[in-house]
């Protein structure tokens, strides 16, 4: 472990506490949890590194460019969701004998103006939230406290790839694997483009964003 001020440790555990009740709680928050857990992670933040919060997270201004974000983010992200839809849903379907469930996605089919504001949604609570939550808080606080060994990064990526497919639980266990296996990889992008969390959200806002317009022409 490396050798951390008071405030390095409190503040995170302090942060991950309240992210934890806001997840796991009596509170239901709904669609804006995420986005709240963020605007708290990135004040939480401030206050650790004295305020610098956002490069702390990996938003990385030098590397928010026309090229990165409107080019290779989105044709990764299509890369990732055919690789998504060919290989690992059938794969993963195969090995549990149980299709995902996309329920909770029915009353977006064909309805273009509730599929506009999941959009919003999407980008919001998933591409920013989550990416900010999982890659850009919790992935870089485990490298603070365990470093980058090559064992250390394998597990930061496993265990928090586990609870990524966790808190995607209802899409049912085929849904979580998948989930699981999709923040997996978003984590290992993040860790090959140096900690380039810019990158990740629009890869991950882009797949939404792709799987979204499936969805509303009945496609999944």
């Amino acid at each position: 472990m490396n050798k951390l001020t008071l405030r390095q440790t409190l503040i995170p555990l302090i942060t991950i506490g309240i992210i934890c009740f806001l997840w796991f709680g009596p509170i239901r928050i709904s669609y804006i949890e995420n986005v709240i857990i963020s605007i708290l992670i990135i004040i939480a933040n401030y206050i650790e590194y004295k305020g610098k919060p956002f490069s702390a997270l990996g938003f990385q201004r030098e590397k928010f460019t026309f090229k990165n974000i409107v080019v290779l983010a989105p044709l990764v992200a299509l890369g990732l969701f055919v690789f998504y839809v060919f290989v690992l849903v059938p794969g993963i379907t195969k090995l549990t004998g149980v299709p995902i469930d996309y329920s909770s996605f029915d009353q977006l089919k064909g309805n273009l103006p509730a599929c506009l504001v999941a959009l919003l949604i999407v980008w919001a609570s998933a591409g920013f939230g989550e990416e900010i939550i999982f890659r850009g808080y919790f992935m870089r606080q485990f490298v603070k406290f365990f470093g980058e060994s090559k064992v250390s990064i394998v597990l930061n990526i496993l265990l928090l790839a586990c609870f990524f497919g966790f808190m995607h639980s209802y899409q049912g266990i085929t849904g979580q694997l998948v989930a699981g296996t999709v923040g997996a990889i978003l984590a290992l992008i993040f860790y090959l483009r140096k900690y380039d969390l810019w990158f990740v959200v629009a890869v991950h806002g882009f797949f939404d964003t792709i799987a979204l317009i499936c969805v509303y022409f009945g496609l999944v």
